[in-house]
């Protein structure tokens, strides 16, 4: 009986089960991108913060991505693996999974936060906090804040996919929406009127992750298609291993941004301090918070297409288990297409329309070194995106098909040989002939896009 109710993800049109699936998951991801962004729109336009409190934000973007990671790698995973063992007829398989996703998850965010809480000054340094005293304060204010709200973050995100297994996308989405809607009201509040800065934009934050893990908790009692028993929370080692080494390439794919971000962060902050417009005091910051800008957009187009092929994840693994391989394929050749046209929007946006993007982060509030270093940095950093949309598709279909191997493979190539080794080795290949100048932190934009 708990399989009958999944059974129409063999029958069904491909295309209708994209838009039942991946439409909700798109928006949901979409949500969850904007908690860090509207912040930083926020942040930016606020004068007494400015780009001081945008550089801030991005030394701290990468230390929620971390959360993101391990969030994803359980829920991805037991995703993956539940839809797997319902295609074959294993209820009982999928269930345990959930029951130990929920403890993993739980688990796994009181350690996180109590690491960030206990070596915050030296995370914000490794990440490039210290450009200059002003920045370091906002991290440190912004970031102790965004840690106490990891635990409800963390468990959040994870269950997101699991009720997206349990065969309704819809409420995933709007529980990560709902969350979203108490930030951006809460934000300009806090922000405008009450006058609480970085610590304002991450209590909002922190707010809105609350209310998303509250209904999470809510849809777990109710559970249609897996109803976990109290039996199915005992951890047990092959269940985590299946579920872990499934989601491991989601965990691959943000991991591997926190590691570029850091390398990107560094080379900025050491060859931005022998520019003779960035080495000063008062610019030192506009680099890192023009790259974190950036970053946010590409993070907004990813978070599409990733959504777009993490809602086929049920559809792929429950016909893979049962063995219908055709329709695998024809939902595949479509996912690329559609996959490649976000790609195309993306492309077009960044190249004919970067000044209008920076202007959305208080570009009017700033110096002309700001609009100019963001219009090249978006035209540079996203100049191959439409091949980002598609292998991150292709990533995440192999991850779903049960090939983790694979696809953990292909990942690493992309994101930690390109993404991170030469991202820290060739802007010292460029910059060995002499003096560092603006060039240095363009090229560096260029090499992380690589």
């Amino acid at each position: 009986m708990e399989t009958n109710s999944n059974l129409f993800l063999g029958t069904e049109r491909i295309g209708k089960l994209m838009q039942k699936y991946a439409i909700p998951c798109i928006i949901s991801l979409l949500v969850g991108a904007l908690y860090n962004i509207v912040d930083q729109i926020f942040i930016a336009n606020a004068s007494y913060l400015g780009s001081y409190g945008n550089a801030a934000n991005t030394v701290v973007f990468p230390l929620t991505v971390i959360a993101l990671a391990i969030a994803v790698m359980i829920g991805d995973g037991c995703c993956a693996f539940v839809s797997l063992s319902l295609g074959k007829n294993e209820p009982q398989k999928a269930k345990k999974s959930v029951g130990n996703s929920i403890v993993l998850s739980i688990v796994s965010s009181l350690i996180l936060c109590a690491i960030y809480l206990i070596f915050r000054d030296q995370i914000i340094a490794m990440f490039g906090g210290t450009v200059n005293a002003e920045t370091f304060k906002h991290s440190q204010e912004y970031f102790f804040n965004i840690s106490l709200g990891i635990p409800f973050y963390m468990f959040g995100q994870a269950m997101n996919p699991v009720i997206r297994a349990d065969g309704n996308p819809r409420f995933a989405m709007v529980s990560t929406l709902a969350g979203a809607v108490i930030n951006i009201i809460l934000d300009p509040v806090f922000i405008f009127i009450f006058r609480w800065g970085m610590m304002g934009a991450a209590v909002a934050t922190v707010m809105g992750q609350i209310v998303t893990a509250m209904l999470a908790v809510w849809y777990i009692c109710h559970m249609k298609v897996i109803k976990p028993a109290k039996e199915d929370y005992h951890l047990s080692g092959h269940i985590i291993q299946k579920t872990l080494v499934l989601g491991f390439c989601s965990f691959l794919s943000q991991i591997s941004l926190v590691a570029s971000m850091a390398a990107v962060n560094n080379m900025i902050r050491k060859y931005g301090a022998a520019d003779p417009v960035f080495g000063q005091e008062q610019y030192a910051q506009i680099p890192m918070a023009v790259v974190g800008i950036v970053m946010k957009f590409f993070q907004i187009v990813i978070s599409i297409v990733v959504g777009m092929a993490a809602g086929c994840i049920p559809i792929v693994g429950y016909n893979m288990g049962a063995g219908l391989k055709d329709r695998v394929k024809s939902l595949f050749r479509k996912l690329l297409m559609y996959e490649a046209f976000v790609g195309v929007i993306a492309f077009m946006i960044v190249e004919f329309l970067p000044r209008q993007l920076i202007a959305i982060f208080g570009a009017a509030n700033e110096s002309t070194y700001y609009t100019d270093f963001a219009i090249k940095a978006f035209r540079i950093y996203l100049c191959l995106v439409i091949f980002a949309c598609v292998n991150k598709a292709c990533f995440i279909f192999l991850q779903a098909m049960g090939k983790a191997a694979e696809s953990t493979a292909l990942s690493m190539i992309r994101e930690i040989v390109f993404g991170v080794g030469f991202a820290l080795l060739l802007p010292r290949f460029f910059g060995s002939g002499g003096r560092r100048s603006l060039c240095d932190c363009r090229k560096m934009c260029r090499l992380y896009s690589s």
